[in-house]
């Protein structure tokens, strides 16, 4: 049985989002600024943070689809794996250890979160601007993490197939997520 007995055995997001359309206009515009906006990162690095953040929750739905996504956008496969067992040996740029380090510390123990970790990025590199850009898609990939994990969402293949060609095709738009949105009924009237 599915955890909302409105929604199918085997729910998707797009069931979740149908049944239960409040506040999902605003958070597909969300999605489409913090992961399309003008940042220091590409949109696959991005997506990247947002598959990293899911992974670290375990939800296998976020982590799986948005590496999937970070994939489409040019991320290396191999990255993924090697990230969740420890970054340091993901073949990603050095300055990107802190990066993590922060959202890591930010997913698990917000609370312990210091300057000196702040510090740690900017000495990498980082901009306040980009160390901004890691908080907020940390912050949306928690909370998303939990509207999935909540309401019972389940990953199945088929979906992530139509998934990964809806976003082969829509690559190069800055509004993915509210295109997503309107394919699916929830644009506003």
């Amino acid at each position: 049985m599915a955890r909302f007995p409105s929604l199918p055995e085997r729910p998707h997001l797009t069931d979740v989002f149908k049944r239960f359309s409040k506040g999902v206009w605003p958070l597909m515009a969300f999605h489409d600024a913090i992961l399309r906006g003008e940042s220091e990162f590409t949109s696959g690095e991005l997506e990247l943070i947002a598959a990293y953040t899911s992974g670290l929750n375990a939800c296998n739905f976020c982590h799986g689809s948005h590496r999937m996504i970070a994939e489409v956008h040019g991320i290396d496969a191999d990255v993924f794996e090697k990230l969740m067992d420890d970054p340091a040996r993901a073949n990603l740029d050095a300055r990107w250890s802190p990066l993590l380090a922060y959202v890591r510390k930010l997913t698990e123990t917000p609370a312990r979160l210091t300057d000196a970790d702040a510090q740690a990025v900017f000495a990498a590199g980082w901009s306040e601007d980009a160390l901004y850009d890691a908080v907020i898609v940390c912050a949306a990939f928690n909370m998303m993490n939990r509207i999935v994990e909540g309401c019972g969402v389940v990953p199945t293949e088929e979906g992530r197939a139509a998934s990964r060609e809806r976003h082969e095709s829509t690559k190069a738009s800055t509004t993915p997520y509210t295109d997503f949105g309107r394919m699916i009924g929830l644009a506003p009237e």
